[in-house]
């Protein structure tokens, strides 16, 4: 006999299956041109990085999604990989020599380089791992790193194609920049943070006039640099100065007043400085109105020689100090206000980012290529025709707003570490653009040049090697079968917080290179919050890692992993107050299965998921409360006989040895009923992304019908059944329990695999090697039994009835009393042993005569269900009850005097929310039918008086 643990262990059943998988080649996909064909990119996280909440909600998605349609029999292909994360990845080894008083000019690039690939290979695999912890199938075997020889040439390849189709040039514009890292950076790497701040007013003085305009600004070191100043069009308060100069404060330079309908006549004064080459804004009123560019700071955003001299050289801010100082003593500054204004910081370094004008590489969106569509149109045509759908619907709203607005993509990078450039420069400014350096010499040497080459510094944009994952992962420009059955992938899985950064553009890249759409949907979810409704994030104290909700942490370690790197230290003893607040006695552990389960359960289709460990704690119980069904269900059908013997159709008819071998009770019937609606409901489920639904139908079905229902049945049928009806409950428990363990799998796979591998030889599938590649169920709708369906129904409606009169009369769970029953006899005289145990009651007396049981049950509390009317006996104390029934009706008639005085006030109605009000109707109801009962007790105590 086999023996399961006493509980649900997750620790060594986690251990042991997820290298079995691996090794066993069980996630590597087939390849086979008749079979349909499911495949999933995964978002690339940064390999600096760890598994955080994000990461593992999405990845039970996907993961969810992959077992499924393996099970399916698809070939299913799952690509895994890790983005080279540029700036994260040179900040953290930059962090590393710093340590050693090292800089990586010390090293020069191309030992810099070396370090970081070396450091990659040491620390690069931590995310991986921690997949494999979650229990992620991904084929390993097609595992990329965006810097990988293959991967680079591709985009070496796509970008010198952009490049000759005219799509890529260089040019100067305005870009996000980090002063730190001397980079211009991505808005995806900015996180902007309201702060308190200052609003200056300072006085402009009109050229050759008394009048003045006063300006209002949160950063009057930028003034510097203004080359305008601006007023509405319709601002009668200043039309007649429109087209004069004023002179600038502090340079005395002369700048024009222009009218924009930029401006907001209501914020500060209505009057704006124009600063084209330190603001986004003002860049593009700088191109609208021709005005001249004036960068006034050096890349590390110091002041430069564009300035007067005594500014030359100090920092911005402290430049801002020195100008207000300045303004002060010239009387030029009107006055200073408290504001509130959003601080652009980069997520990486901190640092405040300056606006900055930098020749850069940019992919030009709205140029017609060489089919006379420009990328974006050819992305934004791929969802209007419906290649592309996103899953909610309402996202392709959010997406082709972006998209038909979009600007040109910054994609350089002042980094060493990222896809270097494929560009060479003449000593003249020459410029050549290759796939090679001996190609970029044969381009210089046609065009007349024979002098040296210098390339290109800058590298690309991480996400410009993402856009090409969809092709890139799959063998391109060769000619694969990945490709083949692979692309367009089945389904994008990702956050609404990067449609734009990476889901636009794999669509655009993707659709320009191979003509194909990047994958048929995109399923976009919301976000993991913190259980109060916050983001996740270390600068809040409020990070929770995946890996110790499954394996458990102390609170001493919980609280370090807290509080280090908060941004703002000082709030670290609210973060450690809070977190002992929550985990006072740190996580205690929950396993993967319980953890994914968790986040199934909050995959709806909304914005945001707010998570909370009470929920992994609940389906810790739901998994050891399958554990334990299973040891009931192996401990009454292994080494006996379950029904599972073929048979010939002669064999089992009337006259046949085998007729009558198993006799199915209306009880087996119902399940196998109930099986079936839950296999089409999750096939559903899965087929809309509506993981929720899946999880919670399975969850329900499980513990509800299977476990709390039919195994209390089953125990009944085992009992008192004969070897006909044994059987046939056997046969039942096994077979459903066995479906169930696949049905689950997708979500939870490591308890399925452990339970299912002693389970499936005894339902019958002995040649099955492993629940991840079993097939997986299908739901046979005309198996659906509504007789059994209704007879199950009756039952559940007097067992509820009996608890109900239980609960009411104040009985124990140890009490046993006589149930009288009359109505449906034939039903109650087949359903009475199982009604006994599920009622717990001593014995069931069914009455044929009215009035015998009117008789019988003269002093109990009589209900009906359905066609049958019931009572518990019990004997009472006849005074005492009367006592106890008078006064619950004086209460229950307060409380209705109550609620019926509210609904008879009118205004009450008129102004209360609808729910409230519908609510108090309810009460109503709820106290006129108590009262109804009580009463109808009270008198039938007071006949026997």
């Amino acid at each position: 006999m086999t023996e399961l643990a006493k509980s649900f262990e997750p620790t060594a059943i986690e251990a042991k299956w997820g290298p079995l998988w691996e090794q066993s080649g069980a996630y590597e996909p087939t390849l086979d041109p008749t079979k349909e064909s499911f495949c999933i990119q995964l978002p690339p996280p940064n390999v600096t990085g760890t598994l955080h909440m994000g990461h593992a909600f999405n990845q039970t998605i996907m993961d969810s999604l992959t077992r499924y349609h393996r099970m399916r029999g698809h070939n299913t292909l799952w690509v895994p990989g890790t983005d080279h994360a540029g700036i994260a990845t040179q900040i953290v080894v930059e962090r590393q020599l710093e340590q050693q008083k090292q800089s990586r000019h010390d090293l020069g690039r191309k030992n810099f380089v070396a370090k970081v690939w070396e450091w990659k290979e040491v620390s690069g695999s931590t995310i991986t791992n921690q997949m494999r912890r979650m229990g992620d199938s991904v084929s390993w075997q097609h595992e990329y790193f965006t810097m990988d020889e293959k991967l680079s040439k591709v985009v070496t390849d796509t970008f010198v194609k952009l490049y000759e189709e005219g799509l890529i040039y260089r040019g100067k514009r305005l870009v996000s920049w980090d002063p730190i890292l001397k980079s211009a950076v991505s808005d995806l790497e900015v996180e902007s943070e309201e702060e308190d701040g200052s609003l200056w007013h300072i006085r402009y003085p009109i050229d050759g006039s008394s009048e003045s305009l006063v300006v209002a600004t949160t950063r009057p070191e930028t003034m510097l640099g203004d080359t305008a100043v601006m007023v509405h069009p319709e601002d009668t308060r200043y039309t007649h100065l429109i087209g004069q100069q004023v002179k600038l404060p502090i340079t005395g330079r002369l700048v024009p007043v222009i009218a924009d309908d930029y401006v907001d006549k209501e914020f500060g004064t209505g009057v704006v400085k124009v600063t084209p080459a330190h603001d986004t804004n003002d860049y593009q009123v700088g191109l609208r109105h021709k005005l001249p560019m004036l960068t006034i700071f050096t890349l590390d955003a110091k002041v430069n020689d564009e300035a007067p001299e005594a500014y030359r050289g100090l920092d911005r801010f402290v430049a801002r100090k020195k100008i207000v100082e300045q303004l002060e003593a010239e009387g030029l500054l009107v006055e200073v206000k408290k504001h509130k204004l959003m601080v652009p910081r980069c997520a990486r370094t901190g640092q405040i980012i300056e606006p900055m004008l930098t020749d850069q590489w940019f992919v030009a969106m709205t140029k017609a290529g060489a089919n006379g569509k420009s990328i974006a149109q050819e992305a934004i045509e791929a969802v209007e025709t419906g290649d592309v759908k996103f899953v909610p619907e309402n996202w392709v709203n959010t997406y082709n707003q972006w998209m038909k607005n979009i600007q040109d993509w910054c994609i350089s990078r002042q980094l060493w570490w990222g896809h270097q450039i494929p560009a060479w420069y003449g000593d003249g400014g020459q410029l050549f653009v290759a796939r090679t350096e001996e190609e970029a010499h044969a381009q210089a040497k046609a065009a007349g040049y024979t002098g040296p080459l210098r390339r290109d510094e800058d590298v690309l944009d991480t996400w410009y090697s993402s856009a090409l994952v969809p092709f890139s992962t799959l063998g391109w420009p060769e000619k694969t079968i990945e490709q083949d059955l692979f692309l367009p992938s089945s389904v994008l899985v990702t956050g609404y917080d990067i449609i734009f950064f990476w889901v636009a553009r794999m669509i655009m890249m993707t659709k320009h290179f191979t003509g194909k759409v990047p994958f048929k949907h995109v399923y976009i979810h919301g976000l993991v919050l913190d259980a109060h409704g916050k983001k996740m994030s270390k600068s809040e104290g409020n990070v929770l890692d995946p890996v110790d909700l499954i394996d458990g942490i102390e609170l001493a370690p919980l609280l370090e992993k807290r509080t280090q790197g908060l941004r703002k230290p000082e709030t670290a003893p609210k973060v450690r107050k809070a977190t002992e607040k929550e985990f006072p006695e740190g996580i205690p552990g929950y396993g993967a299965d319980a953890l994914r389960f968790t986040f199934a359960a909050l995959a709806t289709l909304g914005r945001s998921i707010n998570f909370d460990t009470k929920r992994c704690e609940g389906y810790r119980n739901f998994c050891n409360k399958l554990w334990n069904a299973t040891k009931f269900v192996l401990m009454n059908t292994e080494g006996q006989d379950c029904g599972l013997k073929e048979h010939t159709k002669a064999e089992c008819e009337p006259g046949g040895a085998f007729h009558g071998y198993m006799s199915f009770s209306q009880a087996d019937r119902w399940i196998a009923s109930e099986l079936q609606r839950v296999e089409a409901a999750v096939a559903q489920g899965f087929e809309e992304y509506r993981l929720d639904n899946v999880a919670n139908t399975l969850y329900q079905f499980v513990w509800d019908e299977y476990c709390d229902w039919y195994i209390e049945i089953a125990k009944v049928q085992i009992q008192n059944g004969n070897e006909a009806q044994q059987r046939a409950t056997r046969r039942t428990l096994i077979r459903t329990l066995e479906t169930v363990l696949r049905l689950l799998h997708p979500i939870t796979p490591f308890l399925t695999a452990e339970l299912w591998e002693t389970v499936a030889p005894i339902a019958g599938r002995k040649n099955a090697e492993t629940i991840a590649t079993a097939s997986y169920p299908t739901a046979q709708l005309d198996r659906i039994d509504p007789k059994a369906d209704a007879w199950m129904a009756k039952l559940k409606g007097l067992v509820s009835a009996c608890r109900a009169l239980r609960g009411e009369m104040g009985l124990s769970p140890s009490d046993r009393v006589p149930l009288y029953v009359i109505g449906d006899n034939s039903f109650l005289n087949e359903a009475a042993a199982v009604l006994k145990t599920l009622g717990k009651l001593s014995e069931v007396k069914v009455f044929d005569d009215e009035g015998a049981f009117n008789e019988a049950t003269r002093q109990s509390p009589v209900v009906v269900s359905g066609e049958s009317r019931l009572a518990l006996h019990v004997e009472i104390d006849v005074a005492a009850e009367t006592e106890r029934l008078n006064k619950e009706i004086k209460r229950l008639d307060a409380e209705l005097t109550k609620a019926t005085g509210k609904l008879s006030n009118e205004s009450f109605v008129a102004r209360a929310p609808a729910e409230v009000v519908a609510q108090e109707r309810q009460r109503i109801a709820d106290f006129t039918a108590a009262l109804e009962r009580l009463r109808d007790q009270l008198a039938r105590l007071g006949s026997t008086a």
